[in-house]
């Protein structure tokens, strides 16, 4: 009985050192180089939608962008808020002193988390004096946008967007896609910003 309880024992050691064996040669075959079954899948780009609003008619559809296409929202604030006076046009005031100093950058209050995430960024903004208010112009030169796309569109009564979204997309590197951008009206609905953005961007299945 004890001769066979030996020869049991040395039969179960032998198929356990077998067994380690086998797996040390895995690592190791894995440490040379053997292709490994684990995808490290890459974070998906996010969709911004960043907006200047001193009346709240940009806002509106700001809002609804970022609906829409499931985005985040981000409002530039002027580090010193513009009033009504400030507003005033052709007064001398301070909007009218702005816009007639192309070199003119106000200051911006707070700035984007993690700019890094977003590959889309929708760009809302009234138009003054015919421009994007040089406050745009002051976001767009505080991140970097190589690589990313960039949708602008503005609100104005009559002026369209064409010259001020030229201007904008000249501060910003040739890397970035710069898309054909469009005035809204105030006042206009989600069903027609729904409409633009399923054209330009894929709309609602536009998912970022």
């Amino acid at each position: 009985m004890k001769l066979l309880a030996n020869m049991m024992y040395s039969v179960v050691l032998g198929i356990g050192t077998a067994v380690l064996l086998t797996g040390c040669t895995s690592t190791a075959a894995e440490i040379q180089g053997k292709p490994s079954e684990t995808v490290i899948m890459e974070p998906e780009e996010k969709t911004l939608v960043v907006y200047f609003s001193c009346t709240g008619t940009t806002k509106a559809l700001a809002q609804y962008a970022a609906d829409i296409l499931n985005g985040d929202l981000y409002e530039i604030v002027p580090e010193e808020p513009y009033t009504k006076a400030d507003l005033a046009y052709y007064t001398g005031g301070r909007a009218d002193r702005e816009q007639d100093d192309g070199a003119a950058r106000p200051r911006i209050s707070g700035e984007v988390e993690q700019m890094a995430d977003y590959g889309t960024i929708v760009l809302a903004y009234p138009i003054w004096h015919g421009q994007a208010p040089r406050i745009i112009s002051t976001f767009l030169e505080s991140y970097d946008f190589a690589g990313k796309t960039i949708l602008p569109f503005c609100t104005s009564h009559s002026s369209g967007i064409g010259a001020s979204a030229e201007n904008l997309h000249g501060l910003c590197p040739d890397t970035v896609t710069w898309l054909e951008g469009k005035r809204f009206e105030a006042g206009a609905s989600r069903d027609e910003m729904e409409a633009w953005l399923e054209n330009k961007l894929g709309g609602s299945s536009h998912e970022r």
